[in-house]
C-alpha cells in the first residue's frame, strides 16, 4: 500500500458500460438461451468523490439519533434483550444510511453500536481504523437514560 498517496496504486474502479455482443446458438439447453448479453466493465479512473456523492455526516447522526430514540426511549436494561436489540438497531441504521447514499455510492458502510447496563460508571468507547482522512468520515451519537447508555457510530470509508 502506497501510505503517502492514501490510496494502492494498484487500485481498480469498474463501471457498467452495457452490452458488446449476444451469440446465437442453433443448439443449446433453455439456459444458455436466457444468459443474455455478455456485460464488459472499464476503469473510471475516479479516485475521488463528487461534490454530489460526499458522506451525508449530518444526516448519518440524524439516523443513528432516530433509530435510538425509537428503539431505547423507555426501555429499560436486559442483558438477555441487549443483544438481539444491538443487533436490530445496527442493521437499521446501515440500512438507512445506505439508503440515504443512493444505489451509486462508493462508501463501505461500518455501523458500531454498543449498549451496556447505566449504574453511574464512566464508560470510554474506542475504535481505530485505516482511512483517508480527505474523503473518509464517521457520524456518532450517545443516548443515556437511567437504566442504560447506547452509543452508535457509522463510519463512511471511500472505496474505488
Amino acid at each position: 500500500m502506497n501510505c503517502d498517496a492514501g490510496r494502492p496504486k494498484n487500485w481498480k474502479s469498474f463501471s457498467r458500460i452495457g452490452a458488446i455482443s449476444q451469440t446465437t446458438m442453433s443448439s443449446g439447453s433453455a439456459m444458455e438461451e436466457n444468459k443474455g448479453p455478455q456485460i464488459v466493465y472499464e476503469n473510471t479512473y475516479q479516485l475521488a468523490p463528487k461534490d454530489s456523492q460526499k458522506f451525508p455526516t449530518k444526516k448519518a447522526e440524524d439516523i443513528i439519533k432516530n433509530t435510538f430514540l425509537t428503539h431505547l426511549l423507555d426501555s429499560k436494561y436486559n442483558s438477555d434483550n441487549c443483544k438481539n436489540l444491538t443487533a436490530q438497531i445496527t442493521e437499521t441504521i446501515k440500512t438507512q444510511v445506505k439508503a440515504e447514499l443512493g444505489s451509486n455510492n462508493r462508501y463501505k458502510i461500518v455501523v458500531l453500536v454498543i449498549i451496556g447496563s447505566n449504574e453511574g460508571q464512566g464508560a470510554r468507547v474506542a475504535s481505530r481504523c485505516l482511512w483517508y482522512p480527505k474523503y473518509d468520515r464517521f457520524a456518532q451519537f450517545e443516548y443515556h437514560n437511567e437504566s442504560l447508555f447506547a452509543v452508535g457510530i457509522v463510519y463512511g470509508v471511500y472505496y474505488e
